[in-house]
Order: structure tokens, then C-alpha cells, then sequence
């Protein structure tokens, strides 16, 4: 009689059974085989917030399996992943199947050793895991399915509140806001460019009558000037010669945050791509758990990079003793390890992997082997030259020694500077005086969206990603030509409302205190019902109380001086899922409705003569152009009109994604050449 294995993935099924022996028959449940009903709230606020859960339809053919499966045998062993869903999911199975005595195992590698140490140290399930994941889902549950429907009442149908992901919208739109309050301030800058031995080199204006000079302290053109007047016939001689050796150390090794930030940066990769792909290796074997804020490493690994270091750069990279490394994330405690390759010996481009998990692996792989090698050693000169009242420094660096570079690249500016002594006079070739203003703050973009959310302690290593799909999916945030993070005005106004009405979901420190209870019910100090019960009182009071106060008019609703061409009744500005629109005030009897124009491009449509086009947007957020006469007009182009129209066929002229100019007919010769 076989033992029953059963994990999440097919995949992760397949890696597992290579490993074990026959005596083992290793399924999949395909994700969660029980969650709370879409169709209704599914938890008694009046019983201790009681769950109701169901088997989704898309499950039961799994669970019919897996019941038929464990019924032959009399040890199940629930593998599922090591974190609070992971241990949520184990418990589900336990309750669906009606297992008495299941065997729990967790490993954080998907390798022949993790899972045979696993197998022989079994536990049972941890029921305060399961407790902090129930009390997540049920508290995000309430959130959601009591706030979304005032949304829909007061602002417009098939919006959405969460409590993870508003918090990420107000990030958002607080930095646009910040953008646009923002007034810019002039400064200036001084540079002195001098030659030695056919080599130029420049030094910044840094001091003056020996007081140090800020960034800022040069405020306009006139006091440029007056700089550059008072420097007229000076002497420049170096006043002093500073020559020092300097080090940089590795970064730490991967955790979930960091790796999607850097793999935004390096790869492009959005937060859910950087997952999916990451997913993907750790089902595979080929690395460690990817769900994680720990920082720590395994004695195994650490001495897997040592070989590898040792064999592959020479010993004089290896950092001399193990360098462990400790996080400095709120809140940290998912997974008991960093990201890194099971196996260190396992190369990039050795494996038979996609070319998005090649690279990805890639970053995995030559971070965590950086990590354990010999800091970056760089010979580091700084000058400092005298001219009159004023002290101009100039700075270089060489690298000396790669260390760690040599399997992580990292940016950085050499700068090699001449021979000179102190005491020499300087050849002045030039003085230049540049004008800056003070940037805004940046817009956020995915990876430092998920940067502030970490520092704050809002979600943990497996919502980052869900958080950036889910504003997006929803449209209150999109992103614009540099690929950061705006708000749309349906996001902005979402925003305002829930700030304004429910300051408590949208508040960054309240969220973080949630998120820290969390973590106390997941460590047995805390019990998830009480919790729940002190949020969701005065939340229930209050959401009934703005019910009343609140009135769409005044949120969702413009007055304009437009008449509808189809029934005669004033015209309102409404506010839906995508942004605002014209909509009659006639509404439900008269159903007219109409774009407000405001991406209207100068071209009158070709097909109904009558209306002009406009920017549009499918419901996967892809542009195209399309009548704004529409439905009475169907007229739409992918591609952007110019305005003008071929010589050969009269068809509009379109420009394409790469700004090439083409005929909008297909079948048009000139498209042929």
C-alpha cells in the first residue's frame, strides 16, 4: 500500500516523485481545494465571525480524487509549501479529506536530501499558522465584500476596496499629489577643468573662505557670475592630496521584496512575472522557497559557495568565513531562509531552462555567490585645490580588486586621476558655471512601490505581487511612458472617498499594527477572533453610518449645460470603472451615454463622416483608436491616425508602435513595398 504525498503543483508533484521512493504516490490539489463562496459574505459576524467554507467548482474533481486516493492508504503526508498559506492549505485538505491523523512535512528546497530529512521529521499541523492565514482571509474578506458595495452605491459599479491595496493606492496617489505641489528651485554649480599631461579633469566648487558650500547655496546666475568674477586671474594650486583605500561589501542574497525589485530594474520583470517565474525554479528544484524575508543561509549552501568560489575565481575571492546576514525588514518571519540555487554547482546556461528562467536563475545564482565572496577594492584619491577664497575638489577612483564584482556587476564610475603633487600650480583650462532646478519626487514604479510597502510593514513576501496586479486590474493606477505607477481619476477618486469617509482603512500605521497582529496570532500570542471583533465593531457602525451621509451626487456626479440628442435632459458627468463619461440624466429611462472627448485626436472618423476619433482602451488596457460615436459607429483602428490620408487609396494614414507611417488598408500596395 502506498503512502500518500500530496502538495499545490503538478509540477512540484513530478520534482518530488523523483526523489522518493514507489512506496510513494505524490498528487497535486491544484491550489486550494476549499474557500470562502464568492456569491455572499461567507462569515457570521453574529457567531464569532464563523467561515463558511465551500469547495469551488473548479476543485471537486480533485478533491473526488484525492478522497479515493487517501482512502487506500493509512499515511497521508501533506507537503505543501512552508508559509501560512502553505500550512492553510494543508489544514483545508485535512478538513476536505476527513484525515484523522495527517503527517505534516515542510522543506524549504526542493532536493532529494530536503525531502528525505523532511519525511523522516514529520509534525503535525501548526493550527496558529492556520489561525493568523484565517484571520488574514476572513478580516480581508469583510473588508472587501462590505466596502466594495459602497463604492458601487456612491461611486460607480464593479469598483473594489481591499484592505492591503487601498493602503497601496493612497502611496500612490499622496506621491502624484506630492509631484504636483511640488515647486521647483533654482541652484547652480561651479566647475573648474584643468590639464595634466594631456589629460583633462574637472573639480566641483566645494568650499568657500573654508566654509563648506551645500548643494543649494549657489541660488542664481548673478552669484554665478560674481563666483566666476572673483576667480578671474587666480592661482589654482592643490592645497592637499587625500589618497585611501576603500572597500565595498556584497549585497546580502535575495529575499521576495528584493529580488522583485531588482528584478524590475535588471530584467524588466513585473512583480507578477518575477513570481510566476520564480514559482516555476522552485518547483523545479532549482531554488530555495521564494516566498521569504529571511535572510538566513544554510551551512550546506554556504559551504557549496566556498567550493565553487574557490574552484571558479580563485581563493583570493572567497570572503575568508561565512558571511550571514540579518534582515532588516519589519516584521520578518515567513521562511526560514534567502532565495538561492539548491545547488551552487549548478551554473547558469548548465540547465535546460526558458530564457526568462534563465535569467532570472542567472540573478539568483550570481547574487547569492557574491554574497560569500571578498569585498571590491578600489583606490580612492581626493584633491583639493586652492584658488583665492574659494577650494575646488576633485575626485577619482580605480578599481583594484573586483571581489564580488566579478560574479555581480554593479555600477560604478572609475576615474583616474593624473600625478600631482601638493603644493603644484594647476593649468586652468576653463571655468563653467551650470544652471540645475530641484527635481520632484519620483512617481513610484513597481519595484520601489514594493520597497515602501516592506519599510512600512504592510503585506508580506507573498501579497507584494497580488497588490501591484490587483490596483492595476482594477484601474485605479496605471503606468505611464517610463513604466511608474500614476493614479487614474477613478483611483484618485476611490482614494479620496475612503480617506475622507474610512481613514482607518487607508491609514499606513493602522494597516502595519493589523499586519503585526497577524503576526502575534501566527506565533500563539494572540487569538484572530477578538482581534477581528475590535476592527470590525466600529467599522460596521461607521459603514452604516456613511451610508446615510454620503450621497453619489456629491461624489460621482457634474452638472454640465450639455442637452442628451436623444431625449432632451440635461447632461451629467458620471464617473465609472474606466473614468468619467457623459450620461443622461434621464438614466434608466434614457440610457445615452458618451465619452467626454477629452482624448479626441483631430481626425474625423471615415466611416460615419460624423463623429471624430479618440484614444479608447480595451479591458486589458490596450489603446486603440475608435469613433466617439460609438455604438452607432464601430469604426477602430490599433494603430494612431495622422490625420492624413494615402495617395493611393485615400485610406487614413496611421502611425505604428515603432513610428513608422503606413496605410490603414491592409490590402494597400503601398504597404507591399
Amino acid at each position: 500500500m502506498k503512502k500518500l504525498v500530496i502538495v499545490e503543483s503538478p509540477t512540484k508533484a513530478r520534482t518530488i516523485q523523483q526523489f522518493i521512493g514507489k512506496e510513494y504516490n505524490v498528487l497535486s490539489s491544484f491550489g486550494h481545494v476549499r474557500d470562502l463562496p464568492k456569491s455572499k459574505l461567507g462569515v457570521d459576524t453574529e457567531k464569532n465571525f464563523e467561515p463558511s467554507y465551500v469547495i469551488p467548482t473548479k476543485a471537486k474533481k480533485t478533491v473526488s480524487l484525492l478522497k479515493k486516493e487517501s482512502a487506500k492508504t493509512d499515511q497521508v503526508i501533506l507537503a505543501t509549501d512552508e508559509d501560512r498559506e502553505g500550512e492553510s492549505i494543508a489544514w483545508h485538505l485535512a478538513q476536505t479529506l476527513g484525515l484523522k491523523s495527517p503527517e505534516r512535512i515542510v522543506f524549504h528546497e526542493i532536493t532529494k536530501q530536503a525531502i528525505q530529512e523532511a519525511l523522516q521529521n514529520p509534525r503535525k499541523i501548526d493550527q496558529n499558522l492556520v489561525e493568523a492565514q484565517q484571520g488574514r482571509r476572513i478580516l480581508d474578506r469583510l473588508v472587501g465584500y462590505k466596502l466594495s458595495p459602497f463604492l458601487w452605491r456612491k461611486v460607480a459599479r464593479r469598483l473594489s476596496a481591499g484592505r492591503v491595496q487601498s493602503v497601496a493606492v493612497r502611496l500612490v496617489v499622496d506621491r502624484e499629489r506630492e509631484i504636483e505641489k511640488f515647486k521647483a528651485e533654482e541652484y547652480w554649480s561651479v566647475e573648474a577643468l584643468f590639464e595634466k599631461e594631456n589629460k583633462e579633469f574637472g573639480a566641483q566648487l566645494s568650499q568657500k573662505d573654508g566654509k563648506p558650500l551645500g548643494k543649494l547655496d549657489i541660488h542664481s546666475k548673478q552669484e554665478a557670475d560674481q563666483i566666476l568674477k572673483e576667480l578671474g586671474g587666480a592661482i589654482y594650486t592643490v592645497a592637499s592630496i587625500e589618497k585611501k583605500e576603500t572597500r565595498k561589501n556584497p549585497l546580502p542574497p535575495f529575499t521576495t521584496s528584493t529580488l522583485q525589485q531588482t528584478a524590475a530594474s535588471r530584467l524588466g520583470f513585473p512583480a507578477r512575472l518575477t513570481m510566476s517565474v520564480a514559482q516555476q525554479l522552485y518547483e523545479q528544484g532549482r531554488i530555495t522557497y521564494h516566498r521569504t524575508d529571511s535572510l538566513n543561509l544554510a551551512q550546506s549552501a554556504l559551504a557549496g559557495a566556498k567550493e565553487l568560489i574557490s574552484k571558479e575565481y580563485g581563493q583570493a575571492y572567497w570572503a575568508g568565513s561565512f558571511r550571514q546576514f540579518k534582515t532588516k525588514s519589519k516584521g520578518a518571519q515567513e521562511a526560514h531562509e534567502a532565495i538561492r540555487p539548491t545547488d551552487p554547482d549548478r551554473k547558469p546556461g548548465t540547465l535546460r531552462l526558458t530564457p526568462q528562467q534563465t535569467k532570472l536563475y542567472q540573478l539568483i545564482w550570481q547574487r547569492f555567490i557574491a554574497s560569500q565572496m571578498a569585498q571590491a577594492v578600489f583606490d580612492a584619491t581626493s584633491i583639493d585645490i586652492q584658488a583665492n577664497q574659494y577650494t575646488f575638489r576633485a575626485t577619482g577612483q580605480m578599481l583594484k580588486f573586483p571581489g564580488f564584482l566579478k560574479a555581480y556587476s554593479m555600477k560604478f564610475e572609475e576615474m583616474d586621476l593624473p600625478a600631482i603633487e601638493k603644493g603644484e600650480t594647476l593649468k586652468l583650462q576653463k571655468l563653467l558655471e551650470q544652471q540645475h532646478f530641484t527635481q520632484p519626487p519620483p512617481r513610484y514604479n513597481e519595484a520601489s512601490l514594493i520597497k515602501m510597502l516592506e519599510q512600512h510593514g504592510i503585506g508580506r513576501p507573498s501579497t507584494y505581487a497580488p497588490i501591484l496586479s490587483t490596483i492595476q486590474d482594477r484601474n485605479y493606477v496605471e503606468k505611464d511612458d517610463q513604466r511608474r505607477l500614476r493614479p487614474t481619476e477613478i483611483g484618485i477618486a476611490v482614494n479620496d472617498l475612503l480617506v475622507e469617509h474610512f481613514p482607518e482603512i487607508v491609514d499606513i500605521d493602522f494597516t502595519a499594527e493589523m499586519e503585526e497582529d497577524l503576526d502575534k496570532i501566527a506565533e500563539g500570542k494572540k487569538e484572530w477572533q477578538p482581534m477581528i471583533k475590535e476592527f470590525y465593531g466600529p467599522f460596521a457602525k461607521n459603514l452604516e453610518k456613511k451610508e446615510a451621509e454620503v450621497s453619489r451626487r456629491t461624489i460621482a456626479v457634474e452638472k454640465t449645460d450639455k442637452i442628451c440628442p436623444e431625449c432632451g435632459k440635461a447632461l451629467l458627468i458620471r464617473f465609472g470603472r474606466y473614468g468619467k463619461f457623459f450620461a443622461c440624466s434621464g438614466f434608466p429611462e434614457c440610457k445615452y451615454t458618451a465619452s467626454l472627448g477629452e482624448n479626441t485626436i483631430d481626425v474625423p472618423c471615415p466611416k460615419c463622416k460624423k463623429g471624430q476619433l479618440e484614444a479608447k482602451r480595451t479591458k486589458r488596457k490596450k489603446i486603440f483608436y475608435g469613433c466617439n460615436q460609438y455604438p452607432a459607429c464601430d469604426f477602430a483602428l490599433w494603430d494612431k491616425p495622422t490625420g492624413e490620408k494615402c495617395k493611393t487609396c485615400n485610406a487614413l494614414l496611421v502611425e505604428t508602435a515603432r513610428k513608422k507611417v503606413k496605410c490603414s488598408n491592409s490590402t494597400c500596395p503601398t504597404n507591399q513595398k
